[in-house]
């Protein structure tokens, strides 16, 4: 046998071994908590930010009024380490005062209007949510608010780590089997696993890299999923992300696959044209329009 067929075998074997060895994710909380949904879900991004005020009540009331199936938030923690729902690392675009989350108190986070600065998304100078009482959440008042809901949590704080607070309180109120977990860096998501396992997660950024490199090599069948969810924007530097070969490599090993963030109708169609099990998004309602459509 010659040596470049003694190369093709053994490339041949250790690609049989990867593809028996990468097997599809096992039944878990989040399947079972989305297996009655038949169609793709309605993910509200910060529950609807082009709508209310972002991470508010408020967005969240008109989110599940609207039938929105998931409320998409993000958290930190205050100084006196109560998670609070905020995306940014600080007060000064949502709220009419500055500086760190993380150096506010609870309490004096809750004198902040959390609809002053509303719409961000948009030119709007008329400002209809100053001065309503609009404040910045605890993520426990969401939880028990609607405890039916489904969520999607992403940890943005990194420092110091909030995986075990979150972990300890969705388990006293009962919704970790709704709930999947999101986080950017690698290191956040590995703290959270470590600290709640059971808990669905979203792949971390530096995790979705494998799966669209496979995908687009054709080597699809050797990947193997750490987490439950892959939640992709359409493009990346430039890349197409968001494409067929990718959603079916993932939804093949069990993952769920989520756009980000979907804004115009012709996107969210798009993302609905590929079969992919949710879109999240600024504007709910566009999308409930084209799911009736």
């Amino acid at each position: 046998m010659k040596r470049w067929q003694i190369i093709l075998l053994l490339l041949a074997v250790a690609y049989g071994v990867a593809v028996a060895l990468a097997r599809p994710l096992a039944e878990n909380p989040w399947d079972a908590a989305t297996a009655d949904i038949d169609r793709p879900l309605v993910m509200a991004h910060q529950g609807g930010d082009g709508l209310r005020p972002s991470n508010t009540m408020v967005a969240f009331a008109n989110a599940v009024d609207l039938g929105v199936d998931v409320l998409e938030m993000d958290i930190h923690s205050t100084a006196d380490g109560v998670l609070v729902v905020i995306h940014d690392s600080t007060v000064d675009r949502t709220t009419d005062g500055t500086g760190e989350v993380h150096s506010f108190s609870f309490a004096e986070l809750q004198t902040l209007d959390a609809g002053y600065n509303w719409p961000t998304l948009y030119e709007d100078d008329s400002y209809p949510f100053r001065g309503q009482g609009i404040t910045i959440p605890a993520l426990e008042e969401v939880l028990t608010t609607y405890p039916d809901m489904l969520f999607n949590i992403e940890i943005k704080q990194t420092e110091p780590s909030i995986a075990q607070d979150l972990c300890d309180l969705l388990r006293k109120h009962d919704v970790a089997d709704q709930t999947l977990v999101a986080a950017f860096f690698a290191d956040t998501v590995d703290e959270f696993r470590a600290a709640c396992p059971g808990v669905a997660t979203s792949l971390s950024q530096g995790e979705v890299v494998p799966v669209v490199l496979l995908a687009t090599f054709g080597l699809g069948p050797t990947y193997q999923a750490p987490g439950e969810a892959l939640q992709i924007p359409e493009e990346r530097f430039g890349l197409k992300v968001l494409k067929n070969t990718v959603i079916r490599t993932a939804q093949r090993k069990g993952v769920h696959v989520h756009a980000w963030t979907l804004n115009d109708t012709e996107s969210i169609q798009r993302a609905l044209d590929m079969n992919v099990d949710g879109i999240i998004t600024d504007y709910p309602d566009k999308m409930l329009d084209a799911l009736a459509d």
